[in-house]
């Protein structure tokens, strides 16, 4: 699903007073820091990862995990990053995008 400018908008105003629940360390992207991505995705649909480290690596990182989640990146400021991912069951969404 490709978000459209309007929706990345609204996400990044939505993801303005959300804290970082994911950070990433030295040890950079494990299985462990992707099962808790999983388990944040599942539960918010819209996660913030904060980077401790890997200034210069935190593109590539950033595509890497939204490749592994089947997420969207919504945003990349600074050291932070701002992911999506629409919950499959229209019951338990909490996030409703503009069209």
């Amino acid at each position: 699903m490709a978000l459209s400018t309007t929706q990345r908008q609204f996400l990044r105003r939505s993801a303005h007073a959300l804290r970082a629940t994911i950070q990433i360390g030295k040890q950079g992207v494990t299985q462990p820091l992707m099962d808790a991505l999983e388990i944040e995705l599942n539960a918010r649909e819209l996660v913030k990862l904060k980077f401790m480290d890997f200034r210069d690596e935190k593109q590539a990182l950033t595509e890497q995990i939204v490749n592994d989640t089947q997420a969207e990146l919504v945003a990349l400021i600074g050291n932070t990053a701002i992911v999506y991912r629409e919950q499959r069951d229209p019951e338990k969404r909490k996030v409703l995008l503009p069209r």
